[in-house]
């Protein structure tokens, strides 16, 4: 059980935006809050430097929100 708790720990960890070095894991926290794209981006800063990041944060969003997990 450690090991999946250790995986786990790295999956959050991952940086999603390269330029903010915002999480997978706060990500995850900001949307379980109520919080959506645009909200995110404004409280992160995700998505306001280069973009590379929008696509892949807005289909876990997505993915967050059609009850699925990490």
């Amino acid at each position: 059980m450690t090991a999946q708790k250790n995986n786990a720990d790295n999956v959050e960890d991952e940086v999603m935006c390269d330029c903010t070095g915002t999480t997978r894991g706060k990500i995850y926290d900001l949307v379980t809050q109520g919080f959506d794209f645009d909200a995110i981006s404004g409280k992160t800063g995700v998505n306001t430097g280069c973009g590379g990041c929008e696509w892949e944060i807005e289909s876990f969003i997505d993915a967050l929100n059609e009850g699925n997990k990490i």
